[in-house]
């Protein structure tokens, strides 16, 4: 049974006392859509201490922390804070008087630059001219950047131009900016690497030492354990439990997520890996990706390891068609033969599919039904003579929406007010039901509770099991040496190593993962006079 809890003087962590008065008080708080999301919770937030909030997805976490965060109005219960009624009308309401958040989806504009991200309200003047001073607002962006490791990178420079983790950075840095004394993070860490995850956890234990209260969401169990002091569990919309981190084993705190015990070990079924059926042979984009070769047998997982920036995600871009190569090939078939992929949709009629890890941006209409999400791709199944057939639309969402576990109001829902964990199972259905021979999955559980994440295991599993060939991208060791037959791991653009299963170790799938980068240092050394 693996321990949450640690040593109080590693966390720093503070029984809750009667002395400990709230900065906010949450009592009765609950929210009906179409049916209840949330319902009487009830919290204390206490100065100085950082509150972890986790649960399945679905489970309320994100519309509790909206309504706090004055993005969303609560159907019923109050708020107190710093003694007085708080009922905020608007985000920046809410901002205005101390409370803060970020969240999952980041709030930068891409054509801005990032001194312009981090004071879009409040870019300094020159006195007496009213122009912007491009000077003041360099220094006071380096500063702000400074707080949160970003010091390498230049002010000027794009939001666009920056990747996902460093988005996530900039976007938590603009919140610490001015008097902050809530602050709520919804999965902060889902994109960082390691040594960026180090920083955001120096800046919640100065945030923690100047009296801040944090609310910290995420599912990933050893964070909690690190920098919280207390934790509630919230499962189907109700406050289950809340506690003391010292008192929770991560067993226990999964049984009370999900309502059952989850082993820690998956069974993926009996396989019959086959012949080799999908082969990508040194695919190269300019420095992104360089000369990446392997194949994927059938009834194979085959997954794709390295840190961010290696060039995974642009990997998966390039063998879906959705940017161009510069050289290669990628064949499918059993003999294997090379297609010819120049988009997406060149890719889907070959029997590709790619699960983007930017499933708001890329993957799914959010205004949008589940039933017009899931029937993007299979429009042959659901029209005819070109027109949508609402029948066989509900009948296709109706057997997604069971097979994948979706939780929702109807078919009819916007895929906009579902959970994350939700939203992906959406974008996994689409493909399912269109049964491509080659599944490209990029970070499949990013965001996703430890529930739902084993009910995609299984999925991948089954999909195993049908003789599909699986490649799957995670920035979770754990993960795919859970699943996996084989991994091959990715630095500076290059494919490095393969490992089998029984072969590899964490240590050794992090060395390699670093190797690509330690040769090009080297290179740049020797090439320095």
């Amino acid at each position: 049974m693996t321990a949450v809890a640690h040593s109080s003087a590693l966390s720093g962590a503070a029984p809750l006392v009667g002395g400990d008065a709230p900065v906010l008080s949450v009592t009765g708080i609950g929210k009906t859509y179409a049916e209840p999301v949330l319902a009487d919770v009830s919290l204390d937030l206490i100065p100085g201490q950082v509150l972890a909030l986790t649960g399945e997805n679905g489970a309320g976490k994100s519309t509790l922390s909206k309504i706090i965060g004055g993005l969303v109005t609560s159907t019923h219960g109050s708020m107190v804070y710093r003694g007085a009624p708080f009922a905020p009308t608007s985000r920046r309401d809410a901002e205005a008087q101390g409370v803060r958040m970020v969240m999952q989806e980041l709030n930068l504009l891409p054509t801005l630059t990032i001194a312009e991200n981090l004071f879009l309200n409040q870019l300094p003047r020159i006195k007496g001219l009213g122009w912007i001073s491009q000077r003041k607002l360099r220094d006071d962006a380096r500063a702000a950047m400074a707080r949160v490791g970003l010091d390498s990178l230049d002010p000027d420079t794009p939001v666009s131009a920056l990747g996902i983790g460093h988005q996530q950075m900039v976007e938590i840095a603009r919140n610490l900016i001015g008097d902050c004394r809530v602050l709520i993070l919804d999965e902060p860490t889902a994109m960082l690497t390691g040594r960026e995850v180090d920083l955001l956890f120096e800046q919640v234990e100065r945030l923690k030492r100047e009296g801040v209260s944090i609310i910290y969401i995420s599912h990933r169990l050893e964070e909690l354990a690190r920098i919280s002091n207390r934790i509630a569990v919230l499962r189907d919309g109700k406050l289950v439990s809340v506690g003391s981190i010292a008192d929770y084993t991560t067993d226990r705190l999964v049984t009370l997520m999900v309502g059952r015990d989850i082993g820690e070990r998956i069974d993926l079924g009996e396989r019959r890996i086959g012949a080799p059926m999908f082969r990508v042979d040194k695919l190269t984009r300019g420095h992104v990706v360089r000369d990446v070769s392997f194949e994927v047998r059938r009834g194979e997982i085959f997954g794709i390891s390295g840190l961010i920036g290696a060039g995974r995600t642009e990997l998966m871009r390039m063998i879906f068609g959705a940017d161009p190569t510069d050289s290669g090939t990628v064949s499918l078939g059993e003999p294997l033969k090379p297609l010819h992929i120049k988009s997406p949709s060149d890719a889907v009629a070959q029997g590709i599919a790619l699960i983007t890890e930017d499933r708001k941006g890329e993957g799914l209409l959010l205004t949008q039904s589940i039933g017009a999400n899931l029937s993007l791709g299979n429009f042959d199944a659901v029209s005819r003579y070109g027109v949508v057939d609402g029948e066989r639309e509900a009948a296709l969402s109706h057997r997604q929406i069971g097979a994948m576990h979706i939780r929702s109001s109807s078919w009819r829902q916007p895929v906009g007010e579902l959970s994350g964990g939700n939203q992906q199972k959406v974008v996994i259905g689409r493909w399912l039901e269109r049964d491509c021979q080659v599944l490209l999955f990029d970070e499949p559980t990013r965001g996703i509770d430890v529930g739902a994440k084993f009910d995609i295991y299984a999925l991948l599993g089954a999909q195993a099991r049908a003789g599909k060939a699986l490649v799957v991208v995670s920035s979770d060791l754990r993960e795919l040496m859970l699943i996996c037959d084989r991994i091959g791991v990715m630095s500076a653009g290059r494919m490095v190593e393969t490992f089998k299963r029984d072969e590899w170790t964490q240590d050794s799938l992090l060395a390699a993962a670093f190797s690509g980068y330690a040769k090009r240092e080297e290179l740049l050394t020797r090439e320095t006079p």
